[in-house]
């Protein structure tokens, strides 16, 4: 068994125009303070990290790692959340997430894929360069409008869908086993890769790619009513990487899962800051220590609720608390009875 690392956090949701979030030794500094070890970086930030240097440079990474290591504070993993999003999108989302390009690429849906897949060859490249070995992701999407069986889909929609997806993401995961890095796809509502169902379809179609795996986070199984520890188990050897976040499902005879349209503190599957939902980290933190994970836990702040800078401070304490640290030896060896191989044939009736 192997003790988890941490705790990190995901500087997505902290990163701004003010201090000390608007530059990397501002915010590595600030999450050193609210008790992090390590933080998880959006790759598409360039307040924070320039990502061209990181995939061209070891000098350059070394540098920027060492700003955060004089803070207390290891680099976890990149994200390419935003950009792997982009690696597949249905024609319907064209408009909402032409804004997670760059500007010269927007309007244009081919021009942006291209542009997307560069940044997450990028993105494997600077992980390399910074000695990580997992990058999280979005698979991206083209059949999710169709996710509801109503009307009925046409025969091979969704087999075209994932072909094509598989097609798109094959050659990001042979470069990144050349470069020794998992590709972590958060499996998410919104993605292709919405549950253990649809990831297992990806796989089949990627010929099980070593280099294929999730990036665990119960919160969204939460809300889609999945039985988030069953899915450990099934997916021990698949685990990448994880969010610690935490999410409550409170249905209603108004609403359940699909939330009537209403804005997240209305919904009655919601994000919530550490404890204040109902998922059993307890559980989590005992399968992840039982199935040998050895990657850190990461605290993604999302809530409807809590101020954010309150939710990271508690979130910091929180996986501490967590954090298995595992036992090197067995609780029960004081009863050892030093025993060999002809002593074990002989208590098994076994003869010389």
């Amino acid at each position: 068994m192997k003790t988890i690392k941490g705790p990190a956090l995901f500087l997505a949701q902290f990163a701004g125009d003010e201090a000390p979030f608007d530059s990397w030794t501002g915010i590595t500094r600030w999450a050193a303070d609210c008790g992090y070890e390590g933080v998880q970086v959006p790759s598409w930030d360039s307040r924070l990290i320039d990502l061209d240097k990181a995939a061209d440079s070891k000098g350059y990474c070394a540098d920027w790692a060492g700003q955060a290591h004089e803070n207390g504070i290891t680099v976890t993993e990149l994200s390419c959340h935003l950009q792997g999003q982009l690696v597949a999108v249905h024609p319907a989302y064209d408009m909402v997430f032409d804004g997670f390009a760059n500007p010269s690429v927007r309007g244009d849906p081919a021009a942006r894929q291209e542009w997307a897949v560069s940044q997450v060859e990028k993105a494997i490249r600077a992980s390399a360069n910074l000695g990580l070995t997992a990058l999280p992701t979005f698979s991206g999407a083209l059949a999710w409008p169709y996710v509801y069986p109503w009307p009925q889909r046409p025969a091979g929609l969704v087999d075209m869908a994932f072909d094509e997806l598989a097609r798109r993401w094959r050659p990001l995961l042979d470069l990144a086993d050349e470069h020794g890095i998992d590709l972590c796809y958060e499996i998410h509502p919104g993605e292709d890769l919405h549950d253990g169902v649809t990831f297992e379809m990806f796989l089949d179609r990627v010929d099980q790619h070593a280099r294929a795996k999730m990036l665990y986070d119960p919160s969204h199984y939460v809300l889609q009513c999945l039985d988030y520890l069953d899915n450990l188990d099934i997916y021990a050897e698949r685990i990448g990487a994880f969010h610690v976040k935490d999410a409550e499902f409170n249905p209603t005879g108004r609403q359940g899962v699909y939330g009537g349209y209403q804005s997240w503190v209305d919904r009655a599957g919601r994000f919530r800051s550490l404890g204040d939902g109902q998922v059993d980290f307890k559980a989590i933190f005992s399968k992840l220590a039982a199935i040998d994970f050895d990657g850190w836990a990461v605290v993604e702040w999302e809530c409807a609720l809590k101020h954010p800078e309150d939710g990271a401070r508690e979130g910091a304490a929180f996986v501490r608390d967590h954090i298995i640290r595992v036992t090197p030896h067995a609780f029960d060896d004081f009863a050892d009875g030093g025993t060999d191989e002809a002593a074990n044939r002989k208590m098994l009736g076994l003869g010389a």
